[in-house]
């Protein structure tokens, strides 16, 4: 019995013109509120979000996604296009339309003297990561093995070894992509070189990515893990400048937040604010010690278990269950020092429940894309800031109206957002993460490939 269902009800039926239309229509799976795996497949990610598709179908083929557009167009179903299902505001689902859901194009195809892979859009950064990884080789996804490679990719894809290696969206070689009106196309620097241009970093606006080609590069070994530092204004923003500082080699996710009850932190510490930072420097453990030296020099750490390890382990086992129930803001930051980190700690203080600033260092390899070579253009952006606090029902506008709070006093001005990490915020906000011309170009692109925005069900640019 499914979550959704009660003693003594029975499930609906399964047979609707739809779905019976798009069964005859493809090779793989189409699931109905019918079907007992239909509550698992529809679930995303976080919580609290309950999207109720007409239908989900799990195409094995191009031919299957142009199918399953073509009964939705014909039937006026929205469409919602899921791989890992992270979008924050559930995205990838859609009620009362039909999901396409690529996860079961997941194969991973290696090719060690090109360093390159074909990787299908349903496979997750987990999955890329260990097939790279037996050559010697990785790109870098993300913080988060589960995440499906293409969402990521699509908005650019900001990870542990962005500084060194560029956003994801540098190393997309190309990509084949199913059209609204059916076409298969493949997008690279010489085909569709506009379509190219605005899948790096214009999201899901442009139709449905089935394979993607990547370059890799050599990884043999890293050295990561977490972290725990004392949070004081001191070492909040020592730690920053060591960030930007640092060989583009390290990358660090700090997250300034209360403690969890984790074992190898003094208990004394649970509950109070630590900078937990998340670490990763691709090279040999010699040179990771040099350039993490600053970073440990700044206090003494609360818990260090950064050691040896292959890429992939940089990516732990995820509890599929855990389904957390957050909300969420991102700005761009162009520094942060003592006063700063001040202001960002009182505010957490002030703050209950589990929360958190998220700092990231930018520029390096990111930087120097030349600004309207891809979709993302905040190329000259420092510093990426997140704010976060897991909510229940009853407090949900009270913590985002602290999230808000905090972007408040944080704000310096810097315009601009990262749309892989943009809530539910309204127009304005899609339209900041394409700044200048990148609007107008996004909106010309995607009136020459999906002039009736069927693509829709995403941070979405409006056709032209």
């Amino acid at each position: 019995m499914t979550s959704t269902e009660t003693a003594g009800t029975p499930r609906p039926t399964g047979t609707t013109p739809v779905a019976d239309e798009l069964r005859a229509a493809v090779a793989g799976t189409v699931l109905t509120p019918a079907d007992e795996t239909y509550d698992a497949v529809r679930a995303v990610k976080l919580g609290g979000i309950d999207t109720r598709p007409a239908v989900v179908v799990r195409p094995q083929t191009e031919d299957d996604v142009a199918a399953a557009l073509a009964v939705a167009r014909r039937h006026g179903l929205p469409v919602a296009v899921r791989s890992g299902g992270h979008s924050s505001v559930g995205y990838g689902s859609v009620d009362d339309g039909v999901v396409i859901d690529v996860r079961d194009l997941a194969d991973v195809e290696v090719d060690a003297q090109t360093r390159t892979a074909w990787v299908g859009a349903g496979a997750t950064a987990g999955q890329v990561s260990v097939a790279a990884a037996e050559h010697g080789l990785a790109i870098g996804f993300g913080d988060t093995g589960s995440v499906g490679v293409a969402g990521i990719t699509l908005g650019g894809g900001v990870g542990y070894l962005s500084r060194a290696q560029g956003l994801t969206i540098d190393n997309l070689l190309a990509a084949d992509v199913v059209l609204a009106d059916g076409r298969t196309v493949r997008a690279d620097a010489t085909s569709h070189p506009d379509l190219f241009w605005a899948l790096r970093g214009g999201g899901g606006n442009f139709g449905v990515v089935t394979r993607l080609q990547y370059r890799l590069h050599p990884v043999p070994e890293v050295t990561g893990g977490m972290l725990f530092l004392p949070a004081t204004a001191e070492v909040v923003a020592g730690l920053v400048t060591a960030m930007q500082a640092a060989p583009e080699e390290l990358g660090v996710i700090a997250n300034v937040m209360p403690c969890p009850p984790m074992p190898f932190v003094p208990a004394e510490h649970h509950g109070s604010l630590v900078v937990m930072a998340l670490v990763c420097f691709a090279g040999t453990a010699d040179d990771a010690a040099a350039a993490l030296a600053p970073i440990r020099a700044l206090a003494t750490p609360l818990a260090d278990l950064l050691k040896p390890m292959t890429y992939p382990e940089m990516f732990p086992p995820e509890d599929p269950s855990y389904r957390p129930v957050a909300v969420s803001r991102t700005m761009f930051l162009d520094h942060v020092d003592t006063e700063l980190a001040a202001r960002a700690l009182d505010g957490l203080a002030q703050a209950d429940g589990m929360r958190a600033l998220q700092l990231r260092a930018l520029g390096g390899a990111i930087a120097r894309v030349p600004a309207d070579a891809t979709a993302y253009a905040h190329r000259s952006a420092p510093l990426m800031a997140n704010v976060a606090a897991f909510v229940n029902t009853d407090d949900r506008a009270r913590k985002l109206a602290w999230i808000e709070g905090m972007l408040a006093l944080l704000d310096q001005g810097v315009p601009g957002a990262y749309v892989n990490f943009l809530g539910d915020e309204g127009p304005e906000r899609v339209r900041a993460a394409y700044p200048g011309g990148t609007w107008d170009r996004l909106r010309a692109v995607k009136a020459e490939y999906d002039p009736d925005n069927v693509f829709a069900r995403n941070q979405n640019v409006p056709p032209a």
